[in-house]
């Protein structure tokens, strides 16, 4: 990408979009195309033809998506295979028809089936089935994926995906229902020990693995594919180290300061039971994860406590 090209990023708000502005200002990109939901609805494929045909970007980087934890994506189903489908298919078929450059497509790793084989390789994909609490959710992102390799294949459009792992950081979701685990835990701890609670409640045994990936270190690995990889096959984006939630769940109750009791709920679910993807093929093409998960978790939390809490 050349420094004076434009460059749309969809969802620049979002916790995913927002880093990845920062990354392409302090790289010296400073021809950034945004629009707030409120000035282009996504969803809309009129409206979206009109600002590609309008605007004529150089570069896209789709960001924009509706995301949430397992009760969102139990709760809301249809809300998250609908908006996210009209949200790519509208972005990805407008570029391509405005003549756009390069496309990066930015997914998920819940794409994957709930048993798949750790680390889980991009050729994992469609062997199994899925996770059924956010099965409306990974439906989308497989969509997109696809879409992508569907518009390479017949029209030779420049578009690839990535598949990024479980995010945190600065302008996360923090929202008590309809937040990820980690923002869901930062919240919880903190309230906890405002209201001076002598115990915190989490879902779930605290068995499960995860992996977590710092969202700067994430914007700068999008950057990096941007102007480093085209090619059909999706690349996963992880930063190869894992921690079970309840070691996940002590960490973020020291970062905070909480002094009380950590309990778990046996009656709620777990999810998938491990997740780490297998990052090989982002590490050949020269790009590997920097930001320790400690150091980004008291980054976020301060960030919270500046932006967010009461």
């Amino acid at each position: 990408m050349e420094n004076g090209a434009k460059i749309y990023v969809a969802g620049h708000r979002g916790l995913v979009g927002a880093a990845i502005v920062r990354a392409l200002e302090k790289q010296g990109f400073n021809n950034l195309l945004l629009r707030t939901h409120k000035e282009l609805d996504l969803t809309r494929q009129a409206a979206v033809e009109d600002f590609f045909h309008k605007e004529k970007p150089d570069y896209v980087i789709l960001a924009a998506a509706k995301v949430g934890g397992i009760h969102a994506n139990s709760t809301y189903p249809a809300e998250f295979i609908a908006v996210n489908l009209q949200i790519q298919t509208n972005v990805i078929d407008a570029a391509y028809k405005a003549g756009v450059k390069k496309l990066l497509f930015l997914g998920s790793s819940c794409i994957y089936p709930k048993f798949a084989a750790q680390p889980i390789a991009e050729d994992s994909l469609l062997t199994g089935p899925l996770e059924p609490t956010n099965e409306w959710y990974a439906v989308a992102k497989i969509s997109g994926i696809k879409m992508c390799q569907a518009y390479r294949l017949q029209y030779k459009f420049d578009a690839i995906s990535g598949m990024p792992t479980n995010l945190y950081g600065p302008h996360d979701n923090f929202h008590p229902e309809n937040s990820h685990v980690l923002p869901a835990l930062i919240r919880r701890f903190h309230e906890a020990k405002v209201t001076g609670a002598k115990e915190v409640v989490v879902w779930g045994s605290g068995s499960p693995l995860r992996e977590f990936l710092h969202v700067d270190d994430l914007a700068d690995a999008t950057i990096f594919l941007m102007q480093n990889y085209s090619g059909i096959p999706h690349v996963n984006m992880g930063s190869g180290s894992e921690v079970t939630i309840k070691e996940l769940a002590e960490m973020v109750k020291e970062v905070v300061g909480f002094q009380g009791e950590l309990k778990w709920d046996l009656s709620k679910p777990d999810g998938t039971p491990r997740k780490l993807i297998d990052s090989s093929k982002l590490a050949e093409l020269g790009w590997e994860a920097k930001i320790p998960l400690k150091e980004g978790l008291v980054e976020t939390y301060k960030w919270y406590v500046d932006n967010v809490a009461c």
